[in-house]
C-alpha cells in the first residue's frame, strides 16, 4: 500500500487582521475553503525520510532539509517516541509556490496524514493540528481540508458557516509574494471579525455577503506587486463572475461563480501566461 493525500488550495474568503500579539505574530480572522485545485503527496517504503518532487511547479522548489514536508515528516517522527520505517516521500507539485493558497502548508498537512497512515500512528486530527501549528499558522486547517473559521494566528478554528455548492476560478501572475513583507506593509488600525450569519442559500448570496467584507492584506500586497491589481481586473469581468478578491497574502486571486462548469469556462478565457483554475469548491 502507498500512502498518497491531496494537498488542496486553501482560499481565504475574507481576511481580516485584528491584532497583533506581542512576539509579532499577527491575529487574523479569516473564513477558508478549499479548492479542487491540489498538490499531491505520496510516501513508499525508502531509507531514511526522503523527498524527491515532481509536476508543473516543482521546478521552484528544492528538496532540502527545511521543505515543509521534510519538517512535517521529521516533526511527525519525534511525536511518534519509537522506531520508524524509512519513507521515502514524493510531491507532486501543481500549485505555484509563495501564492497565498497555502500551497507549502497544505503540502505539510498532507504529509502529516500520509504519514500517519503509512506508520500506523493513528494520531488523530487534533494530535495531528497541534502538531501542525509548529509548522505554520496555515497548517492545521489544511490538516483537515475542510470549510472552516480561523481565529488566533491559525489555530483557533471553528466551523464555517453553511455553505452552498458554488464555483470558483483562481488565477497567479506568476509572482511570489513573501507573506512577511505583504504583512509589514500593513498600514492603519486593525479589523473587527466578521459578522457572519449562519449561512447562505446559494452562491449569489454568499458573493454579495463577501462584498461588505474584505482582505486586509489585498492593498499593500498590490503596493509590493502591481499585477494582482490586473488579475483581479480580469477576474471581475470574468462572464458569470459574481465577486473577486485576493486570497491570503497573494499573489493568487479568486472569484465565484454560480458553479463549477461554469468557473472551468471563465478559467480559461484568462492569459495563458498566468496560473489559472477553475472549477468546484470543495466542501461547498
Amino acid at each position: 500500500m502507498t500512502p498518497s493525500e491531496d494537498a488542496p488550495a486553501k482560499v481565504n474568503l475574507h481576511l481580516h487582521v485584528t491584532g497583533r500579539r506581542p512576539d509579532g505574530y499577527h491575529l487574523l480572522d479569516s473564513l477558508v475553503v478549499f479548492a479542487g485545485a491540489a498538490d499531491r503527496v505520496s510516501v513508499r517504503p525508502g531509507e531514511g525520510v526522503t523527498l524527491d518532487l515532481g509536476g508543473p511547479e516543482g521546478g521552484a522548489l528544492s528538496a532540502e532539509p527545511d521543505n515543509l514536508v521534510l519538517r512535517a515528516a521529521r516533526l511527525l517522527a519525534e511525536a511518534a517516541e519509537r522506531p520508524l520505517p524509512g519513507a521515502a516521500l514524493h510531491l507532486e507539485k501543481r500549485l505555484p509556490v509563495a501564492s497565498g493558497i497555502g500551497g507549502g502548508s497544505a503540502d505539510a498537512a498532507a504529509a502529516l496524514r500520509a504519514l500517519d497512515r503509512f506508520w500506523g500512528l493513528e494520531m488523530g486530527a487534533a494530535r495531528l493540528e497541534a502538531l501542525a501549528l509548529r509548522l505554520g499558522a496555515d497548517v492545521p486547517v489544511c490538516v483537515g481540508s475542510r470549510p472552516a473559521r480561523m481565529g488566533g494566528v491559525g489555530e483557533i478554528l471553528t466551523p464555517a458557516p453553511r455553505l452552498p455548492s458554488f464555483g470558483m476560478v483562481l488565477a497567479n501572475p506568476r509572482v511570489a509574494l513573501p507573506t512577511p513583507a505583504v504583512f509589514a506593509g500593513r498600514k492603519g488600525a486593525f479589523s473587527a471579525p466578521a459578522a457572519l450569519p449562519s449561512g447562505w442559500t446559494d452562491a449569489a448570496a454568499l458573493a454579495e455577503g463577501l462584498r461588505a467584507l474584505r482582505n486586509d492584506l489585498e492593498a499593500p500586497a498590490i503596493a509590493l506587486c502591481p499585477p494582482v491589481a490586473a488579475v483581479l481586473a480580469a477576474l471581475g469581468t470574468l462572464p458569470g463572475a459574481l465577486m473577486a478578491r485576493m486570497s491570503g497574502s497573494g499573489a493568487t486571486c479568486f472569484a465565484i461563480f454560480e458553479d463549477g462548469d461554469q468557473a472551468r469556462r471563465a478559467a480559461e478565457a484568462l492569459p495563458a501566461a498566468w496560473w489559472r483554475w477553475g472549477g468546484d469548491a470543495r466542501g461547498g
